[in-house]
């Protein structure tokens, strides 16, 4: 992790993972870089990243199925490096499902516990207990070649929670199904971890996955945390360029700090000049402006502390969103987004950009 982007390391009694200075190399690859993070008991941490940026290696070390380079992972206080995937309390899901195709949806479940000679009432007990948890009673006779890529999914959550993990640990389990059933699964996985309180550590690549299901969103790139933070935090306050540009759309400038009042920046771009709420930077410091699209303003007139000036590309419907396109005097394109059509405006007029500077968020460029 990066001097200028601390990850906090709680000291709550509550965290119920720890990763303290952990490293995964390959070779001469390092995967992931001094990573430090505590999770919380009973939270929904995603890590979240573009492929590999070190999330899955992450969340395989944490399973025990990878050997960290260096660093210590506790798991509820105790040190699990020397431990073996099934004495660490955690359940691993993956994204093809890992289901034994000559078994039924019972026999899935029930493995772990025929596998530890469970009592056979006990099995039938439990078995009966996650079928009705994932919503699957009736098709425990089935195989999983009669199944759903929804249904399957849900066996495979059902076998994971049986032995009562402490941490349930989800990689992209939801990448092989379509958008429709994967929007469904989304709401159904956050209503199970709420239900049964169990810490679920999620990786994906989808950031709006990430946003609509976790309680804290871990933001990575080449190994490292660039931010972890609340999903609104990460939104409306992205610490750094890499985090601006991954989450949502957003519009990004590069530029110099020209002159501070009352903490508002006066920036001076390629595009223009812009105004943006800031604390801590200095006249003539180089730093990035994010504006989300739907925080973007056009006026027929000049706006003061405003010169971005451009003609309007086009107007994309998208049911209940309306998203325009305009390119600036220097080529930059600006996207921004409401609710209906601008009717004042029509494809090829010249605007004038602005926004509230309180809407836009200063960041601090990489040392």
């Amino acid at each position: 992790m990066s001097d200028s982007v601390v990850t906090s390391i709680m000291s709550d009694s509550d965290s119920i993972v720890t990763l303290i200075d952990v490293e995964k190399s390959f070779g001469k690859n390092n995967v992931v870089k001094k990573m430090n993070i505590e999770i919380k008991e009973g939270e929904f941490l995603t890590l979240l990243g573009p492929s590999g940026c070190g999330k899955t290696t992450t969340l395989r070390m944490i399973a025990g199925f990878e050997e960290a380079s260096s660093g210590t992972i506790k798991v509820q206080g105790v040190s699990v490096e020397d431990k073996e995937p099934f004495e660490r309390d955690v359940n691993t899901v993956f994204q093809n499902y890992a289901l034994f195709p000559h078994m039924t949806v019972f026999d899935n479940i029930a493995y772990a516990l025929k596998i530890r000679k469970k009592a056979k009432d006990e099995i039938t007990n439990r078995v009966n207990e996650m079928l009705d948890l994932v919503q699957l009673k009736g098709y425990e006779n089935r195989k999983p070649d009669e199944l759903s890529g929804g249904q399957k999914q849900r066996v495979a959550i059902a076998r994971a929670l049986i032995n009562n993990p402490k941490v349930l640990l989800l990689d992209e389990p939801l990448g092989a199904l379509d958008l429709k059933l994967r929007k469904q699964m989304q709401v159904e996985l956050k209503r199970l971890q709420k239900k049964l309180g169990i810490t679920f550590v999620y990786v994906t690549h989808d950031q709006e996955e990430a946003l609509t299901m976790s309680d804290r969103i871990a933001v990575m790139n080449e190994g490292v945390i660039e931010q972890l933070a609340t999903p609104m935090e990460i939104y409306n306050r992205p610490l750094t360029k890499f985090v601006a540009g991954f989450i949502g759309e957003s519009n990004i400038f590069d530029g110099n700090v020209e002159a501070i009042h009352d903490g508002i920046l006066d920036v001076e771009t390629r595009a223009g000049t812009m105004k943006v709420k800031g604390n801590g930077f200095y006249v003539g410091e180089r730093i990035h402006v994010s504006i989300r699209p739907e925080y973007i303003k056009v006026s027929a007139d000049p706006v003061k502390g405003f010169n971005l000036v451009g003609n309007i590309n086009d107007f994309i419907y998208m049911g209940t969103v309306v998203k325009t396109s305009v390119d600036l005097n220097d080529n930059t394109e600006i996207k921004y987004s409401r609710f209906e059509k601008d009717e004042d405006f029509k494809e090829g007029d010249s605007v004038n950009i602005y926004w509230n500077p309180e809407k836009a968020v200063a960041i601090k460029t990489k040392m």
